[in-house]
């Protein structure tokens, strides 16, 4: 038998939070166990979920004073587009399962913060609902999963470019799930009445299974295990608009991105739910910088819970961040204004440490404010990698 979940309940008592840290230990009372698991969750011994956290500590911030802080510019550019921030909500599935409208109160609470978000291929809200729900936004990506059935692939493409997506990321690093034995614990599955929307005539007379994810089945049967690089170049070929890749680690599948003609690289090791003991993403932003230069976008996800760690973030290399985790945690506490108060309290502290560092625009930020943890003579260069 497989465990039924279904949202938390939604009555906003003692739900108030002052961190993002915070948020999750609230989220975690509210939800069900088998749902938090999910979310929280990693691969094997959850290894690198938590040296993605850990990571951040290894970074000191060396801040230059007498700078005219007074006003702060945190705006940032993606695709043409001006964000009020270099904050991104990353792509996760199954939103429902914290709120009964998931991914259509996470678009209008981004929208209405001024910043994007990318919807996933696995999401519980067809994608045509969620870009209407997140129109009055700057920017809307997404995160397309390689199917094997081209065609089908190539009409989930057409659709989301329809539907007004700007662009898509492809995500690289899941050729098969990571092996979540919390996931199989709980003998998770989407309650009744959820499912993946956007793979409905994908899945047409196949079952789900009773002890296994569904989640898991669709990555054995459907998912594309043969992936290459050729597939950047069918994307071209069947769009025109900018491809990312998520999932990137190595410096060198870095450069071999870009010299294929891809529009943008996001660090990403899957949030610690795919290869166990890969390495935290903020320790590889500077060696990947160092490989690609600036000729394209480079993002990054992971860890992220302060300001300040979207400051050594971006003084690493990165352009801009993506926040996972703690948005899901902001919408199973109070829905839309849930998330809401998430991107605000980033932003806040972001602010904030720049501030304090002396950082009057997102530029200002350079690998000079990074000091390895206790190297005091190490200062860094007066500019990023």
């Amino acid at each position: 038998m497989t465990t039924q979940l279904g949202p938390a309940s939604m009555d906003g008592s003692h739900d108030e939070f002052f961190d993002l840290e915070e948020v999750e230990a609230l989220a975690k009372k509210k939800l069900k166990k088998p749902v938090y698991d999910y979310y929280a969750g990693g691969a094997d011994t959850e290894s690198t979920v938590r040296d993605n956290r850990a990571v951040y500590a290894r970074y000191r911030l060396l801040p230059r004073y007498m700078v005219d802080v007074s006003h702060c510019d945190m705006t940032y550019t993606l695709l043409g587009r001006k964000l009020r921030m270099p904050i991104i909500v990353a792509p996760m599935s199954q939103q429902r399962m914290a709120n009964d409208e998931g991914e259509l109160a996470v678009a209008r609470a981004v929208a209405k913060e001024g910043t994007a978000m990318v919807l996933s291929t696995m999401a519980t809200q067809p994608l045509e609902d969620v870009a209407k729900a997140g129109k009055d936004g700057p920017l809307q990506l997404f995160q397309l999963y390689v199917i094997k059935d081209r065609k089908f692939c190539k009409s989930l493409i057409q659709r989301a470019g329809k539907a007004g997506y700007a662009g898509f990321m492809v995500t690289v690093d899941a050729p098969r799930l990571g092996n979540r034995i919390a996931d199989e614990r709980n003998k998770f599955s989407l309650p009744p009445g959820m499912d993946i929307s956007n793979l409905k005539g994908l899945e047409k007379g196949k079952g789900k299974g009773d002890s296994s994810s569904h989640i898991v089945r669709i990555f054995q049967e459907e998912v594309d295990a043969s992936l290459t690089w050729e597939f950047v170049k069918w994307m071209r070929e069947v769009t025109d608009l900018p491809v990312f890749v998520k999932g990137i680690l190595s410096p060198e599948d870095a450069r071999k991105a870009v010299d294929i003609g891809v529009d943008g690289i996001v660090v990403s090791n899957h949030g610690g739910r795919q290869l166990d003991y890969s390495p935290a993403t903020l320790d590889m932003i500077a060696p990947i910088r160092a490989a690609i230069g600036h000729q394209v976008p480079l993002l990054m996800d992971g860890g992220i819970r302060r300001g300040t760690d979207v400051l050594k973030a971006i003084a690493l290399g990165a352009d801009a961040v993506m926040l996972g985790r703690p948005v899901l945690y902001g919408l199973a506490l109070q829905g839309e204004e849930g998330v809401r108060k998430v991107l605000q309290m980033l932003r806040r502290e972001l602010m904030l440490g720049m501030q304090l560092a002396g950082c009057h625009k997102l530029a200002a930020i350079t690998q000079s404010l990074i000091l390895p943890f206790g190297d005091s003579n190490h200062y860094g260069n007066t500019s990023k990698m």
